[in-house]
């Protein structure tokens, strides 16, 4: 009996703890921002995200089971009083966060020596490889460089990259063993959250070129300053090959600062004058065109992407592509044959509504490009937005100037996350937006009865930022 009252308490644990379990996934299994997630009851309730079963997972999970299944074998073995079981069984489950803080420490030391024979195996492959590495990095645009500079750079060579943000140790890792051939150029994004982290990246694949992207304030909650942000960013330069050549994207004063403290062969884009940049640019409904620069020679390219920001990102990537001996024909027709990374600005024709999807997107400097896109649309013109997260001090500040910068341009605004909400409000009042026209939503089912009523013929819907379940 004491069997079957243990599998019963345990499979109830199990599904009693599927949100600390998933908050714990989102938290990278990182202990401290779990722990205040815990604190402050900012867990994973949302069905955004499902806890994925990665190797990792399930190892956890099997001992999370185990010892569980242990604790109220126990409790219904020693314990004889009906009322003090269930208290003793109760206590079991309130200390779902404490076991899995638990369990986290005890496997430990075996995910570290797997994360260390899995990196030195990546390591010791990619050395015997004769393809030339690409290391990408910066606060935005890293996911969309990357994608814009393999399909450019696919027209001479064989191309391999980490997929979609895969960008991390691990991720990086993963890439190597599972993705990596034969190919002539490897491709790797890299993030960063704590300044050391691109050195770690940097040193696993020696990257022959760098590219820093556009730098800001994102992850500000754990760097810190933007200073230590630019620290970290420009590892990446430091730890590529002596010979190694660097591009920056010269659109943001960081990464300037960055191309001016670089000793390496240098390249700066974005500006004017400067090796590779855009001009005469246009963007509608379509697409954009514009003239691009690259040594001086002109090139007049079209292509289906949106915004500034992604023009930029075209620029850069395609300075790069002609450093390594890509046609300016070549590049032209990539550029007109390029698709919008999947929920970055992407352009989504929806009957008689148009949806700009742009919920991958995090930053204050995205947002605007997106909203001035937004703004060369006609019709009602409809915006859904949780704000921004992980800005430390700066996230009050940046989300009242989201809210301003909306009121300029849209009609009606959906606020779908409860901590940004009163900034985000505050900012559209402060441009005399319509408090009528302002709505919140506490789920996605809300969101999508609103969004109903608020649709119409030839109306433009833009998602700006999507939060994982663990904001509220």
């Amino acid at each position: 009996m004491s069997f079957i009252y243990a599998f019963v308490c345990t499979v109830v644990m199990f599904v009693w703890s599927y949100m600390y379990l998933k908050t714990y996934q989102l938290c990278g299994y990182v202990i401290p921002k779990f722990f205040n997630k815990c604190i402050e009851f900012k867990l994973a309730f949302g069905d955004k995200n499902n806890l994925v079963f990665t190797k990792r997972m399930i190892r956890f999970v099997v001992l999370f089971i185990l010892i569980s299944y242990l604790l109220f074998w126990v409790v219904n073995y020693f314990v004889f009083n009906s009322f003090l079981k269930i208290v003793d069984c109760t206590v079991i489950l309130l200390c779902t966060p404490i076991l899995i803080i638990i369990i986290h420490f005890m496997l430990l030391p075996l995910e570290l020596l797997i994360k260390a024979c899995y990196k030195k195996r990546a390591v010791k492959k990619i050395r015997k490889k004769t393809c030339v590495s690409i290391g990408i990095t910066g606060s935005y645009g890293k996911t969309s460089t990357k994608n814009i500079l393999a399909h450019i750079l696919e027209k001479e060579f064989k191309v391999c990259m980490t997929p979609e943000n895969y960008n991390t140790e691990m991720g990086i890792t993963k890439a190597i063993l599972s993705k990596l051939d034969d190919e002539d150029i490897f491709i790797a994004e890299m993030g960063a959250r704590h300044q050391g982290d691109i050195k770690v990246l940097a040193k696993m694949i020696e990257p022959d070129f760098a590219i820093i992207t556009t730098i800001g304030n994102q992850h500000l909650e754990t760097f810190k300053t933007i200073e230590t942000i630019e620290k970290t960013k420009f590892e990446l330069v430091e730890n590529m090959k002596s010979d190694g050549i660097a591009i920056f994207n010269g659109d943001s004063k960081s990464t300037k600062n960055l191309y001016n403290k670089c000793t390496n062969k240098k390249y700066l884009c974005c500006v004017p004058d400067s090796f590779a940049y855009a001009k005469n640019n246009v963007t509608d409904e379509k697409g954009s065109s514009f003239t691009l620069i690259i040594d001086n020679r002109e090139i007049n390219v079209t292509t289906r992407l949106l915004g500034k920001c992604n023009i930029n990102n075209i620029v850069t990537a395609s300075a790069l592509a002609s450093i390594m001996g890509v046609s300016d024909h070549d590049i032209k027709n990539a550029i007109r044959t390029l698709e919008a990374v999947p929920h970055r600005l992407e352009l989504i024709n929806a009957g008689e509504m148009t949806i700009l999807d742009d919920s991958y997107n995090s930053n204050i400097v995205g947002a605007s490009e997106a909203l001035k896109v937004l703004g060369s649309f006609k019709g009602r013109k409809i915006v859904i937005t949780p704000g921004f997260v992980e800005l430390g001090d700066d996230s009050s500040q940046a989300n009242f100037k989201l809210g301003a910068q909306i009121a300029d341009v849209a009609d009606y605004l959906i606020i779908m996350n409860k901590t940004n909400k009163n900034y985000i409000l505050s900012g559209a009042i402060s441009h005399n937006f319509d408090n009528n026209k302002i709505y919140f939503a506490s789920s996605r089912e809300e969101q999508k009865d609103i969004l109903m009523k608020l649709t119409c013929s030839s109306c433009v819907v833009l998602f700006e930022n999507d939060l994982p379940d663990d904001y509220i």
